[in-house]
């Protein structure tokens, strides 16, 4: 039976995936998101009321003042969506609720966690709640796009001498079996995420007509480097003690040879970091910096070959070789075929939270309370998400949305029929809730 509040919380949700805040690159029309702001405070009035709003381009900033009892808390979550080709069962923008569930563009990817940490706020604000300490409420328009607006606001707090005790933004969810064989019902909080850069690899040539080719011309170079580092064992492999840590978890609800393995993953470490990128991309990608080519350019004639062609790689890399050295192994590599390496972007690189501080502890005492039978486990994100810049302010920033999700889910994320279960959001809510009365860290 679904929770009373269901109802009136999609019909909510549903207002907001029908703006359609697409963020595109050097995007000047910020009208859209403006719009958004507004359906917001029309959604949350008496938390706009109690707040301080500070607009950003765009993006914005709230500000609710507690009693001053200990550093403030940011709660963040992007407006911003990506766009929705392809033949969707229901309109992407359509907020249509069909077989128990809320479809459309940002369910997940996030307005559904922007919705749920608003409504929470609304909630306590009508309910004549103080928080003890500030609690700040943040949602940039272009995370989709790199977080320019994440960046500049976390530099912006920096300026202001602000400290965060805590910092809660978008990333694991809660899943059923998370890897195989562990069973049972896992709330993943991401305590970090992998640095992100991108790479242009050029290959040169005096170029000429194609009927007469000569051997190795740029795109056949560039063909052999990506082969090459794909097939090459360019970065090291280390589970860092997060991942023990999660290994350790999951391992508690397994049975066999795996919940040894897991279980005591120190000692199969090197065995672990062999057999993982077999099991799967992520698995591998938990373990060492991967670099994936998204994008390629050679000449503009069938008949021509150029003078210059080039790859584009979007590496992540792993907290352990950091963005320096992983950089510099796969240029030596380009080096070896005659490609030239560009860094584009160096990315950002943020630090891990410890998983046994008190913040973690905080959001696995809310998981317990609100979602009985679920444990927490902590984990590194493959991903990228704003609250990389907000390093800069607060030394534990954790990223987890409180829905519980299927494979399906998942895998709509960026991707086609994007949906969210109503029988979730009266459960973010309370998560939320949660969180806001029992911070006192």
């Amino acid at each position: 039976m679904l929770d009373p509040r269901t109802d009136q919380y999609a019909e909510q949700l549903a207002r907001m995936i029908q703006v359609e805040t697409i963020s595109l690159p050097d995007q000047p029309d910020k009208t859209i998101f403006y719009t958004f702001h507004d359906l917001l405070r029309e959604l949350f009035p008496t938390l706009f009321d109690l707040c301080t709003y500070e607009d950003f381009d765009g993006s914005f900033l709230l500000r609710w003042q507690g009693r001053g009892e200990g550093l403030p808390i940011l709660f963040m979550n992007h407006q911003d969506v990506v766009e929705a080709p392809g033949q969707w069962t229901h309109p992407p923008f359509s907020g249509v609720v069909s077989d128990g569930k809320l479809w459309g563009r940002g369910t997940l990817d996030t307005k559904g966690g922007l919705w749920a940490m608003l409504r929470a706020g609304e909630e306590l604000a009508q309910e004549g709640f103080v928080p003890r300490q500030d609690i700040y409420f943040l949602s940039t328009c272009n995370e989709e796009q790199g977080g320019e607006g994440g960046d500049r606001i976390s530099q912006i707090l920096q300026d202001r001498g602000l400290r965060f005790t805590m910092v809660l933004d978008e990333g694991g969810m809660i899943l059923h079996e998370p890897i195989g064989g562990a069973k049972g019902t896992f709330a993943m909080v991401g305590v970090g995420e992998k640095g992100c850069a991108d790479l242009k690899f050029i290959a040169r040539s005096k170029g000429g007509h194609s009927s007469t080719p000569g051997k190795d011309t740029p795109l056949v170079r560039l063909g052999k480097f990506m082969a090459a580092a794909e097939k090459s064992n360019l970065f090291r492999g280390e589970i860092s003690p997060t991942i023990h840590a999660m290994f350790a978890s999951l391992s508690a609800s397994m049975s066999g040879p795996l919940k040894t393995i897991l279980g005591n993953s120190r000692l199969f470490a090197p065995l672990l970091i062999k057999a993982m990128p077999s099991v799967s991309g992520t698995a591998n990608a938990m373990l060492k910096t991967t670099i994936a080519f998204t994008m390629a350019s050679g000449s503009q004639g069938t008949n021509v070959l150029p003078q210059e062609a080039w790859v584009i790689g979007n590496m992540r890399y792993s907290h352990h070789q950091g963005g320096p050295d992983s950089i510099a192994a796969v240029a030596k590599l380009a080096k070896t075929f005659d490609i030239e390496t560009e860094v584009l972007d160096p990315g950002f690189p943020s630090p891990l939270t410890d998983h046994t501080g008190e913040p973690f502890r905080l959001v696995e005492q809310a998981v317990a309370a609100v979602f009985p039978g679920v444990k927490t486990s902590p984990y590194v994100m493959t991903g990228a998400s704003d609250s990389r810049f907000l390093s800069r302010v607060c030394d534990h920033c954790l990223r987890f949305t409180p829905f519980l999700i299927s494979d399906q889910q998942l895998d709509s994320i960026h991707g086609i029929d994007e949906n969210v279960d109503l029988s979730v959001l009266a459960p973010a809510v309370d998560f939320y809730r949660y969180v806001m009365k029992e911070a006192s860290l």
